[in-house]
């Protein structure tokens, strides 16, 4: 159904639930492999959970990277489809995944020779570096499949296709959790790999990933069949640039926040390896509530680029409104276990005492922000969907480095209290973004109720 044929509330609610709802399902997934590989790894030593924690900080700057790169793919793509230009939609996906191999093969290589060398920012701590390095060794083999698997997922997503990404992630984190517990424990007669078995089960879960991602472009009824080997590897460097320059605010809004983390990692290391471990498990405990509320700003991305792409911006009013009711509604819920149970979630991950009381504290001051955080990001998807990538990396900008790090700086290194003080700077800056992305939306976005057509930030 396309956007101009939707009227009721009805059938806007049917289309954004049955959007969202996959979305949220593949949140669940990721989530649940998440705590369940942490859980295992959590059960090896602190110093393999720190190892990780450092390894990841890496390989998330190569994921914020593209996943500008596919936010401006699904925002071209939702415009297209939108307006029905099915030669234009081809056109992005094919252009975007070309791209995109390339670079992430030159990342690959990057961080598998130099990763000792990355890694040094982090200190001088020689066990726990020596650690990260090796994982991040053996996970930098699957970033080039991963890439692939998010540009299929954003170009679908802008088409308003979310069951196939869903069911790509069902299999990739089934594939996760079960070579995880095989290779990291040693089940089956295969040998107990501890760290390395973590790192190989999940390069291997997003070569199946990538793969998958490729059959769906180009098996018989995909977006890209019957496309000729020769025609795919021509590169339209406009259009790449067109798609990368639309996407690249994006990219440094993420990339803002993984510089973030790695600040803060250096921070929280001067309390101790068991902090640093303590901060990746609660992370990984807050994706209760962030990761399922992603959904909600993707389709806003989504719906929004399509109702604009077909001139119909009171439609993009209607579907902004009803996914911030549902945001809303998930968040009150999902927020309150991070609040009300902090220790209880933290023990699913960890039987680590001290690790549990840090962490603790940690979920219940992002608990108390979940529902600012997570409308902003519908505020800014919908930003987003309109092309102002801008403006959500100018508010994650002034959050990081005007209130995030030079609060928890001051608060630990000056002033001297604990590693909990870096939790309420992180809690600060989202409650100040919120009130930010609230402004600047009311600003920028044309179909804000009481404003003329503006200019597009495209």
């Amino acid at each position: 159904m396309k956007a101009a044929e939707i009227t009721s509330e009805k059938e806007i609610r049917k289309r954004i639930y049955g959007m969202i709802l996959p979305i949220t399902l593949e949140s669940i997934l990721q989530m649940s492999s998440g705590f369940v590989t942490m859980a295992m790894i959590g059960r090896i030593d602190t110093l393999s959970v720190a190892a990780v924690g450092l390894s990841s900080r890496i390989t998330q700057i190569i994921w914020a990277l593209f996943r500008g790169v596919t936010t401006g793919a699904t925002v071209l793509a939702a415009k297209a489809y939108g307006a029905n230009d099915q030669g234009k939609l081809k056109k992005i996906a094919q252009q975007t995944l070309l791209a995109s191999m390339i670079l992430v093969a030159l990342f690959q290589q990057l961080i598998f020779w130099r990763a000792p060398g990355l890694l040094r920012i982090f200190g001088d701590n020689q066990v726990l570096l020596e650690n990260s390095a090796y994982h991040l060794r053996l996970v930098s083999w699957g970033l080039p499949f991963l890439a692939i698997s998010l540009v299929v997922t954003g170009v679908l997503q802008g088409m308003g296709n979310a069951k196939t990404p869903m069911q790509i992630s069902l299999i990739m984190n089934g594939v996760n959790i079960v070579l995880s517990y095989l290779f990291i424990f040693g089940k089956l007669g295969i040998p107990a790999m501890g760290l390395g078995g973590a790192a190989i089960a999940t390069a291997l879960s997003q070569v199946a990933a990538g793969l998958m991602g490729l059959y769906v472009f180009f098996n018989r009824n995909g977006l890209l069949a019957h496309q000729k080997m020769k025609q795919f590897f021509k590169l339209n460097l406009s259009e790449v640039v067109r798609i990368f320059k639309l996407g690249m605010p994006t990219s440094m809004e993420s990339v803002f926040w993984q510089i973030s983390a790695i600040i803060l990692t250096k921070i929280i290391l001067t309390f101790g390896e068991v902090a640093l471990a303590a901060y990746q498990l609660g992370f990984q405990a807050e994706s209760i509530s962030y990761m399922p509320a992603m959904g909600f700003g993707v389709a806003a991305t989504a719906f929004v680029g399509q109702a604009l792409g077909a001139e119909e911006r009171p439609l993009a009013l209607r579907y902004l409104k009803e996914i911030g009711k549902g945001v809303l509604s998930v968040t009150l819920f999902s927020a309150s276990l991070l609040i009300f149970y902090p220790k209880g979630v933290m023990r699913l991950l960890t039987d680590q005492h001290q690790a549990i009381e840090i962490g603790a504290l940690y979920l219940l001051c992002m608990g108390l922000v979940q529902i600012p955080q997570n409308l902003s990001g519908v505020l800014n998807g919908a930003l987003r969907g309109e092309g102002f990538t801008n403006v959500p990396m100018q508010v994650a900008g002034v959050g990081i480095w005007c209130i995030r790090i030079p609060l928890a700086f001051v608060a630990t290194q000056i002033l001297g209290f604990g590693v909990a003080a870096i939790w309420v700077a992180m809690a600060i800056d989202l409650s100040i973004r919120f009130f930010m992305s609230s402004y600047l939306f009311k600003k920028h976005a044309s179909f804000f109720p009481g404003r003329e057509v503006t200019d597009q930030g495209e």
